[in-house]
Order: structure tokens, then C-alpha cells, then sequence
């Protein structure tokens, strides 16, 4: 089977076309792989919709490789492993992306935000304090994207509430103590900014403040 981490990889399609001399570069430094990128979801962004994978399964990029990458390129690179099939991995790179306020990293954390580890659903919910403020690039994009992705992000709240009812709720007797509730409140009060109206949750009756608005 051909690899697939190669300048035409369909992971390219991950990122804006804007940045497309910047993702080959990066898919040039990624080691070959024989899996297929897994089950990709597609999303908006400006206008542009982004094919981003579920899961890749490439070995991580030696650090030397890794130093000869612009900053941009970095990122795009951490935005990729956030994707990676080892929740260890996902959880290293997404520490070096989740404070961006960059409209084309924010799919990449929310689909993070809707997956099943409660560790980085916590990291989320603590490096993402700043959408609580008004006016701030982070809320405005978080805001933005889930304007322009509705249906995307219903189904990212009821992953975070069938994660919750499935697995912790022995540590989290109500959905409301769990870190996933936090998190959903912060969004949906960023896309109420953007929409100018208040946006609908989907958790359980009573379980967020205002039941499930913002």
C-alpha cells in the first residue's frame, strides 16, 4: 500500500488552502504511514470547509525535523497529532494549540472536547477560561465556528453528554460537576455573542445553569 504522508496526502485538506505550501512542508517532515487517515469530518471555517481527519497513525516527527519548521508550520503540525490515535499523544500536542485564538485551530479543539479522555476534556475547560471574557479573539472564535457549524456542534454536546452518562458518572454523580459542562456553558455562551441570540444545549434537564442556555 502507497504511504500516505506525502506533499498530496489528503490530511493537507485539514488546514485552509491559504496555508497549503505550509502543510506540504509539514507532511514532508511526518514519517510514512500504511493507515489510511480514519473517518474524516468536515467543517467551516471563513467560508472554506476543512476535511480533518478522526485519527492518524503516524510516528511522531524527530525533534531536529521539528526545529527546521516555521512557527506556522509548527502549529499546523500539533493541530495534525491532536488527531493522533494515542490519547497521550493527543494530549502533548494539544497543549500547544488549545490558547490559540486562530479560527482554523478551533475545530481541532472542539473535536477534542467532544471525545471520551476527561483528562483532556479538563485541560480544555482550564486553558479555555478566556472565552468567559467579552470581546476576546478566543471567544470570537470559538463563537464564529459554531455559528457557521450547528449541526457539528449539536453533536459534539450530546458526545460530551453519552461520554458522561456512559463512563463517569460514578465520579460525576451530575452532569453538572463534570468538567464537560463547564466547557459546553463557555460555548455556547461564545456562540451567543456571535449569533446575537441565545443558543440552545443539549445536556440534561437542569443540568447547566439556565437549563442548557446562555
Amino acid at each position: 500500500m502507497e504511504p500516505f504522508s506525502h506533499p498530496d496526502s489528503p490530511l493537507a485538506a485539514a488546514f485552509p488552502a491559504e496555508f497549503a505550501g505550509d502543510a506540504r512542508r509539514v507532511l514532508e517532515v511526518m514519517p510514512n504511514v500504511r493507515l489510511r487517515p480514519s473517518e474524516p469530518f468536515a467543517v467551516v471555517v471563513r467560508g472554506e470547509t476543512l476535511s480533518i481527519p478522526s485519527r492518524i497513525h503516524h510516528d511522531e516527527v524527530p525533534q531536529d525535523r521539528v526545529a527546521h519548521l516555521s512557527p506556522r508550520q509548527r502549529q499546523l503540525l500539533h493541530c495534525l497529532y491532536s488527531r493522533h490515535h494515542d490519547g497521550r499523544v493527543r494530549q502533548l500536542h494539544l497543549a500547544r494549540i488549545v490558547g490559540s485564538g486562530d479560527d482554523w485551530v478551533v475545530p481541532f479543539v472542539v473535536q477534542l472536547a467532544g471525545e471520551y479522555v476527561v483528562e483532556i476534556l479538563t485541560d480544555i475547560r482550564d486553558a479555555l477560561r478566556g472565552l468567559d471574557d467579552p470581546g476576546s479573539r478566543l471567544r470570537r472564535a470559538y463563537g464564529e465556528f459554531i455559528v457557521a457549524n450547528p449541526a457539528y456542534f449539536d453533536r459534539t454536546q450530546r458526545r460530551v453528554v453519552s461520554y458522561w452518562s456512559c463512563y463517569y458518572r460514578g465520579a460525576y454523580a451530575s452532569f453538572r460537576g463534570y468538567p464537560g459542562s463547564t466547557l459546553l456553558d463557555a460555548l455556547r455562551c461564545a456562540a451567543a455573542d456571535s449569533a446575537g441570540r441565545p443558543w440552545p444545549g443539549l445536556a440534561p434537564k437542569g443540568a447547566t445553569r439556565l437549563d442548557g442556555y446562555c
